[in-house]
C-alpha cells in the first residue's frame, strides 16, 4: 500500500464517518477557547471542562482576567495539572491580549505563539478552530495516531516532524477537521495501552493494526 492509498482511505473514512467533528473543550468565544487549550496542557479536556464555568463567570473577558491576581487565577484552576505555571501564564496571556491586541485573540500562528503559555500545539489549535488556518496541532494522541496508523514514520521523534508529514499529505481544507479526527480516534478508539482494532474503521489502512 503507498502512502498515498493509505491517506486517501483514511481520510475517506472519516469523512464519511465522521464528518463534522468537534474540540470537546467547553467555549463560547476565541478567548475561551484560548484559555481551556492553555489549560488542557498535559491534563484532559474533561478536567478542563470542570473548572472553566467558575473560571469564566469571574473572568469572562481577557480584561478582566488581567486585573486579576495569579492567586485568584490559581484557585479556580488548582485541580488541574502545573495550576502554579499555568496561572501565571494564564495572568500574562491576558494581560498582552488586552494590551497588544485590544482583548482580540490574534489568528496568525506566530502571533499566538508570543502569548505566555502558547506553544506551537495551542496556537495551532486556536488557529485551525477559530480562524479555520490549514495547520494541524500535534498532541499525544495525534503523534500517537499518525505514527501508529503509518501516516507519519514511525521513527518521528517531534510533534514537529509529524505535524510537518500530515500538512504535507492532507489538502489544506481538511487540516483543521484532521486535527479533531486523529485526536477523537486516539482517545476513543486507537487508545494508548490497548487499541480497538477490532471495532477500529480505518483498521484496512492502517500499518500496524492488530485485526489484520
Amino acid at each position: 500500500m503507498t502512502l498515498t492509498d493509505r491517506y486517501t482511505g483514511v481520510i475517506s473514512w472519516f469523512q464519511a464517518n465522521m464528518p463534522a467533528p468537534e474540540s470537546e473543550l467547553s467555549h463560547r468565544s476565541p478567548y475561551e477557547l484560548l484559555v481551556a487549550v492553555i489549560l488542557s496542557a498535559q491534563c484532559t479536556d474533561k478536567r478542563v471542562n470542570l473548572v472553566t464555568p467558575a473560571l469564566f463567570k469571574s473572568f469572562p473577558t481577557a480584561k478582566k482576567m488581567a486585573a486579576a491576581e495569579v492567586h485568584e487565577i490559581y484557585e479556580y484552576i488548582k485541580s488541574v495539572s502545573y495550576p502554579n505555571s499555568k496561572a501565571k501564564n494564564l495572568k500574562g496571556m491576558a494581560v498582552m491580549l488586552t494590551e497588544r491586541f485590544n482583548g482580540v485573540v490574534p489568528g496568525e500562528v506566530k502571533t499566538l505563539q508570543e502569548l505566555p503559555g502558547v506553544g506551537q500545539k495551542t496556537a495551532n489549535v486556536v488557529a485551525s478552530i477559530v480562524y479555520k488556518k490549514p495547520v494541524i496541532a500535534v498532541d499525544t494522541h495525534v503523534f500517537r495516531v499518525a505514527k501508529r496508523i503509518g501516516l507519519a514514520k514511525s521513527t518521528s521523534k517531534t510533534p514537529l516532524e509529524v505535524e510537518r508529514q500530515l500538512e504535507k499529505n492532507i489538502p489544506e481544507h481538511l487540516r483543521a477537521t484532521s486535527h479533531h479526527w486523529l485526536i477523537l480516534h486516539g482517545r476513543y478508539v486507537c487508545t494508548a495501552r490497548k487499541p480497538k482494532c477490532a471495532e477500529c474503521g480505518v483498521a484496512a489502512w492502517c500499518k500496524t493494526s492488530f485485526s489484520h
